[in-house]
């Protein structure tokens, strides 16, 4: 993707993330009729939460930060550097050496940190539907 475009997601979720919070606590001071609403914006939360994670990792990698130069040219065991390694899924900044290790630079936690925020956006989205598929059998049908 285009490094425009990664800031513009990055900027979008940064600004989104506190909208839907302050959301959130003007509808818990006034209870909306449907708990699927408070889903929608949780959903929304951590959806735009794993997108700004995902884009602040995806410039760390693009723009290599202090990758490759804390690739060294040998390991202790004496391995020579063989390759170096970028990946945008899942983020990944790798020194490949000759014995077959690799150093990584861009922590693991990352990815995991989005895999979670990324699972917690699509499980409040389920929730939201079911409460609200729930809550629309439950009313009845009004014919004029």
């Amino acid at each position: 993707m285009p490094t425009p475009l990664m800031g513009l997601l990055l900027l979008i979720s940064v600004a989104a993330v506190p909208a839907c919070i302050l959301v959130i606590v003007l509808m818990l001071r006034n209870p909306p009729r449907s708990l699927s609403r408070i889903c929608v914006v949780l959903a929304l939360i951590f959806g735009f939460s794993a997108t700004a994670v995902y884009c602040y990792g995806w410039f760390s990698v693009t723009l290599g930060g202090p990758f490759p130069e804390l690739c060294e040219d040998r390991l202790t065991s004496g391995a020579q550097l063989a390759s170096l390694k970028q990946d945008f899924w899942p983020l990944r900044n790798a020194c490949i050496y000759s014995d077959g290790s690799t150093v990584e630079h861009v922590s693991s936690s990352i990815n995991v940190f989005v895999y979670v925020l990324a699972g917690l956006a699509v499980a409040m989205t389920c929730a939201a539907a079911f409460l609200y598929r729930r809550r629309a059998r439950n009313i009845p049908e009004v014919t004029s």
